[in-house]
């Protein structure tokens, strides 16, 4: 992974110092709350319903060791006990007080970390696979284009007051599990005709209150030409996006106002100017230092290892609960002998994305002990070890499961993406936990979840949806009426490389209906599926939203 080398050192050191005095500020009275709020965002700090919420940059979602340690302890020191997994792969924290947070930064500063950019117009932690540098399929490791964004990005004194928060995501592979086409830049690196890397574009997608799935821009840039033309998108955007209206600000409203070609035009005859000032009018990345960057991402030391394991095989055989988390939660390598493991942060009961401070230091130390010390978040609210030789598998989730962390549930249908909704957010119309707890009870039979397959449910308390409902096989979505708390659902959204925006399929449902009508829902679906291996998401488009509609208001009818 990137090391700071002193630039970096000292650009975060000065950042917490200064903003160590505008704490001071704000706490002796010299600074009001609306002149501190901008000041408080471009460190990460919001004020949300209840306390102040940290978030901390976890940039590509990489971390070690040491760096997970230092998130316990602040969860411990500073919080009550848990930090929480954000669907940007960063980690936030719930509950600091103002007066401790220029000290929780200096710690974080201490582990190469920091919240720089995790709020505000700006460009925020670039996202990507949480399988990189492990999956098969990558032509890549897309972490070497995150980083030479992250670098760019930083304090860009061009792009740091934008019309409005700006999101990119990198893929390396056909089957996209970083979502690009929901970013407001998607890059998914490609290879030419004649073996070339590079990037197909896309650009305009995005969620809230008007959800659009990207449109490609660029069916390959070269690797080398990626920061002019990124430049030459959000110049674009800086200039034509709304100023005057939040709710239209986002790249994906102009896209769609502009459309498609017009703005593909005239980011061509942006990056067309680029390259008419000659070779010092470029913001190019020289080979040099392209390399210098992807020699941070090298793979690991990995072992020589065989591609089968008797203790892995015996373990399959005599351990039940073992075999179930295999089932779900482990994934194929590119190296011979070893996988990649989900961790699951959504146990039964449990707010989702959530981790103790204990936990996290379990999860350091497994990672130390049998992952090459790489650990990684998932925009799902996940954590990964992407290199776990198949030898010590059996070992690692006995480890996971002491700490509470071994639940066999990723991709079913207890593995749910929830945003804090009104336990925590002020901007939420109704409480996204208490639901995902209920579904998660409904469904708790791990069995049952496996037989229903991939379904993927996404809750939002709020049309800004931060919970990615719009994206979810089925989606709920919380609404305000009259002051009581109702869910809309939508089903066939879709994150991956077949994307979509789920369909809205009728009236509200109150707090009491709404676990019910999932569950009509997916009994539906399991009597239309074609085979035990049609998922959901398949069986929806292969039918449409009719007889799902009939079967999720067949009470009220």
């Amino acid at each position: 992974m990137y090391r700071y080398d002193d630039i970096d050192r000292a650009m975060v050191a000065d950042r917490v110092a200064e903003f160590r005095r505008q704490v001071e500020r704000r706490i002796a009275g010299d600074l009001t709350e609306e002149e501190f709020k901008p000041l408080r965002l471009m460190n990460g700090l919001y004020l949300q319903l209840h306390a102040y919420m940290l978030r901390v940059a976890v940039p590509y979602g990489t971390l070690n060791p040491r760096q997970l340690r230092v998130l316990a302890t602040i969860a411990r020191d500073y919080d009550k006990g848990y930090a929480h997994v954000s669907t940007r792969q960063n980690f936030q924290f719930n509950w600091p007080k103002l007066k401790d947070v220029p000290d929780i930064l200096d710690l974080l500063a201490e582990a190469e970390m920091h919240a720089i950019q995790t709020s505000g117009n700006c460009i925020r932690n670039t996202t990507t696979d949480p399988f990189a540098g492990a999956a098969r399929d990558e032509v890549e490791d897309p972490r070497i284009t995150c980083e030479i964004i992250r670098q760019w990005s930083t304090f860009h004194p061009e792009f740091t007051f934008l019309p409005r928060k700006f999101k990119i995501a990198v893929s390396a592979t056909e089957h996209d599990r970083a979502a690009i086409a929901v970013h407001d830049i998607g890059l998914q690196i490609v290879r030419n005709a004649v073996g070339e890397p590079g990037y197909r574009v896309l650009v305009g997608g995005g969620q809230g209150r008007t959800p659009h799935i990207g449109q490609w821009i660029r069916e390959f840039l070269p690797q080398a030409e990626l920061l002019s033309y990124l430049e030459a998108i959000l110049r674009v955007y800086n200039v034509y996006g709304r100023r005057d209206n939040m709710y239209k600000a986002r790249i994906k409203v102009l896209v769609n106002e502009m459309g498609i070609d017009a703005f593909r035009d005239a980011v061509e005859d942006e990056f067309a100017h680029f390259r008419a000032m000659g070779p010092g009018g470029s913001v190019d990345l020289p080979a040099e230092e392209r390399a210098r960057i992807a020699g941070f991402f090298a793979p690991p030391a990995f072992e020589d290892a065989l591609a089968f394991s008797e203790s892995f095989d015996d373990a399959l055989a005599t351990d039940q609960r073992f075999a179930s988390w295999v089932r779900s939660n482990v994934h194929p390598h590119k190296v011979q002998g070893y996988v990649s493991a989900t961790i699951s942060l959504k146990p039964e009961g449990a707010p989702p994305g959530d981790i103790t401070d204990t936990q996290l230091e379990a999860v350091a130390d497994i990672a130390e002990a049998y992952a090459l010390s790489d650990i990684r978040t998932t925009h799902e609210q996940n954590m990964v070890l992407p290199h776990v030789k198949l030898d010590d598998l059996h070992a690692v989730w006995q480890g996971l499961d002491e700490a509470g962390l071994g639940t066999p549930n990723h991709g079913l249908i207890s593995d749910i993406i929830a945003c804090p909704g009104l336990d925590y957010c002020n901007l939420a119309n109704t409480r996204s936990i208490p639901v995902a707890n209920r579904i998660q009870e409904r469904f708790s039979d791990l069995e049952h979840q496996a037989m229903i397959g991939e379904l993927k449910i996404k809750i939002s308390g709020c049309i800004n949806a931060c919970g990615h409902h719009h994206v979810g096989h089925i989606g709920i979505l919380g609404v305000d009426k009259k002051g009581e708390e109702f869910y809309q659902l939508t089903l066939g959204g879709s994150a991956d490389e077949n994307a979509s925006i789920g369909e809205i399929v009728g009236r509200g449902l109150s707090t009491d209906e709404v676990v019910d009508a999932v569950e009509r829902v997916v009994e539906r679906y399991l009597e239309l599926r074609s085979s035990e291996s049609e998922r959901f998401i398949d069986t929806y488009r292969r039918l449409g939203a009719d007889p799902f509609k009939e079967a999720l208001y067949a009470e009220a009818l």
